[in-house]
């Protein structure tokens, strides 16, 4: 294990966090809100001390790094993340409790959306606590560690160091290059995320939202994370700016490779992607499903049809923006957005959840599996776009459905323990684990995740981050074999 290089990269990711930091910390000492200006300014000067510590850890590292290492520095990279990013709200006195501030900042970077604090925009929170919220989601959307990717030269090797970080922090079954070499690709998607970013606050500042606001929700909806900065969420502006949200979640679920292929003009190769036909068709026959179950609960059918689509997407698309409170809606439409929360969004995007693409080797593979039983001796290839898929993805992606299927079932069973109904914890779950947040019934999206004991919470903070990070580089770290040299 070389655990310099780890040390280095988990100096340069506080490193970068302390940088962030910055932004909420102008915010704050502008509004005059001193306490949460020094929240920001001790959790500054805390990131970069425990950075210089790292750094001197650090020293002379060795160049070996493997998927071990890859795994080991993301899981650990994600951990004092949270730790350090927590600080401000404890030091500001806006979260008490510790539990409950990194509960909330995990729910942020890990682009979950899930709060303990009861009303946002009504209680003692500042703007520069809000922004921070919401900047948390934007961070974790693309990941810290493709960032540094991006633009910092961690290693002066070949892209072998960067293929088993990008490939550990990025969601999907498989991770490619989109170029060459790594790092350019690391700054291609980047890139793509801060063009689309902009252009959502683009199109939120033209309906009539502050600055303010349109960031907040741009970094909401670009991190597919969905704090607000309302009460209410989305509800209370204009059937505009929440169709705005609704396209750009949709657009934000979409895999950024599909974005590279447009830009090159091969808008065919595109079009003929099957995760992404999968992935709009799922999402056209929810919300006209949906709206045809909810039309009697609304004036007519285009706000119906509205709030359907809206609320499909923030679902499948793991952001959490509401427009209505769905825990009113029939049973047909609330167990239709529970499989959304299950399925997700592309592999790729900035999403959460199991992935379409996974979705769509399962099926096939289901197919070949009954093919095979018609006929014993037939040999097919399962493939997608064209492409044979290698059994050893098939194998993963299983391998990683057991895994998902007995963490989902423990944690239940764990959370089950505070004695709230089943569709409370099972959709508190379902929400953390899938980085969705609003749930039904308590934590659904007039609720939050306060009643839940220390306890319940610890375990959805792990949900949420193993969630995120595609579980196994959480499970690594548990792993005795990990640490051995």
């Amino acid at each position: 294990m070389n655990y310099r290089m780890i040390s280095r990269i988990i100096a340069l990711i506080l490193a970068v966090e302390a940088f962030f930091l910055l932004p909420p910390l102008a915010i704050s000492f502008a509004d005059g809100s001193v306490a949460a200006g020094l929240g920001f300014v001790y959790t500054f000067f805390i990131a970069l001390g425990l950075s210089g510590l790292f750094a001197l850890l650090g020293r002379a590292a060795r160049p070996g790094f493997y998927a071990r290492e890859g795994l080991v520095s993301v899981g650990l990279g994600w951990i004092a993340l949270s730790l350090v990013g927590c600080l401000p709200f404890l030091f500001s006195g806006e979260i008490r409790h510790p539990v409950d501030a990194l509960f909330e900042i995990v729910s942020g970077f890990t682009t979950t959306g899930a709060s303990i604090l009861p009303q946002v925009g009504v209680g003692p929170q500042t703007r520069g606590i809000l922004f921070w919220r919401s900047f948390s989601h934007w961070l974790g959307g693309m990941g810290v560690l493709v960032f540094l990717l991006a633009v910092v030269p961690i290693s002066g090797r070949s892209d072998g160091f960067t293929v088993h970080l990008l490939r550990a922090e990025s969601p999907g079954p498989n991770v490619g290059k989109l170029v060459p070499r790594m790092r350019r690709t690391a700054v291609i998607l980047y890139l793509l995320y801060i063009v689309l970013t902009v252009l959502n606050v683009v199109f939120l500042l033209f309906g009539g939202m502050n600055w303010f606001e349109a960031l907040c929700t741009a970094f909401g909806t670009a991190g597919t994370g969905g704090f607000g900065v309302r009460p209410d969420s989305i509800a209370g502006y204009s059937p505009y700016l929440q169709v705005v949200t609704a396209v750009f979640m949709l657009l934000f679920g979409v895999n950024f490779s599909i974005y590279y292929l447009l830009i090159l003009g091969r808008l065919k190769d595109a079009l003929k992607d099957e995760e992404l036909r999968l992935y709009f068709g799922i999402v056209a026959l929810a919300t006209l499903t949906i709206a045809v179950n909810i039309r009697h609960a609304f004036a007519g059918t285009g706000e119906a049809l509205r709030h359907a689509f809206f609320t499909v997407s923030s679902i499948m698309t793991t952001t959490g923006f509401a427009t209505v409170d769905f825990d009113r809606w029939p049973a047909l439409s609330k167990a239709i957005l529970f499989s959304l929360m299950i399925v997700g969004a592309s592999a790729g995007s900035t999403g959460g959840g199991l992935k379409v693409a996974r979705l769509l080797q399962l099926l096939k593979s289901m197919a070949r599996n009954i093919r095979q039983l018609l006929r014993p001796n037939r040999v097919e290839r399962i493939r997608v776009n064209g492409q044979p898929v290698s059994e050893q993805i098939l194998d993963s992606t299983n391998a990683y459905l057991a895994t998902y299927v007995l963490l989902f079932v423990g944690s239940f069973l764990l959370v089950s323990l505070d004695g709230f109904s089943l569709e409370t914890n099972i959709s508190a779950v379902a929400a953390c684990f899938n980085n969705i947040g609003p749930g039904f019934d308590i934590v659904g999206p007039t609720g939050n995740y306060a009643s839940y004991s220390v306890f319940s919470k610890l375990i959805l903070i792990f949900d949420m981050l193993a969630g995120r990070l595609e579980i196994f580089p959480m499970l690594v770290l548990f792993a005795p074999a990990a640490w051995k040299r």
